[in-house]
């Protein structure tokens, strides 16, 4: 059985993270999307039971998809929960040149490989943080974020 990893803060999921998760559904048995951060923490918009329950509710129809959160070294949890893959999104080159260092850590740690997926172009642009400024400011977040997300930003702000 082939398990992948998707780890990311996701404060919150963007339709760019919820298009990888679905695009690595195709590949792996199951894919795990690793809420990652630090519990006791609640420095972001959603805490980390927010997030979970919000990602839950929009990978529901996702075949071999779940939730779960880890605070400690990823490593850690691959080797503990029988990982074999782990899975990241790219927008741009940026974004890989700051993913090629941890995944060559990861690699050098564990032996776990990664598998980058560039984003649909569509999302290039959208991320955690950007969704969460433009909303923040009264901006509209349509279609850059899944609607129950959208509802949770909308009542976060208010």
């Amino acid at each position: 059985m082939t398990i992948a990893v998707c780890p990311g803060s996701f404060d919150p999921i963007t339709n760019g993270h919820l298009d990888i998760v679905r695009r690595a559904s195709h590949s792996f048995d199951e894919v795990v999307v690793l809420v990652t951060g630090n519990p006791a923490k609640t420095s972001g918009l959603f805490s980390i039971d927010e997030r979970m329950a919000l990602i839950r509710e929009v990978t529901a129809d996702i075949p071999g998809v779940r939730v779960d959160s880890w605070a400690g070294l990823l490593v850690d949890y691959i080797n503990e929960h029988h990982v074999t893959a782990l899975v990241k999104g790219l927008r741009s080159s940026l974004d890989y040149d700051y993913e090629l260092p941890m995944a060559q850590m990861n690699r050098r740690l564990s032996g776990i490989d990664t598998y980058f997926l560039m984003t649909d172009e569509k999302y290039g642009y959208v991320s955690s943080s950007l969704c969460k400024e433009v909303a923040k400011y009264g901006g509209d977040v349509t279609g850059l974020v899944p609607p129950n997300v959208h509802a949770a930003m909308e009542v976060k702000f208010r």
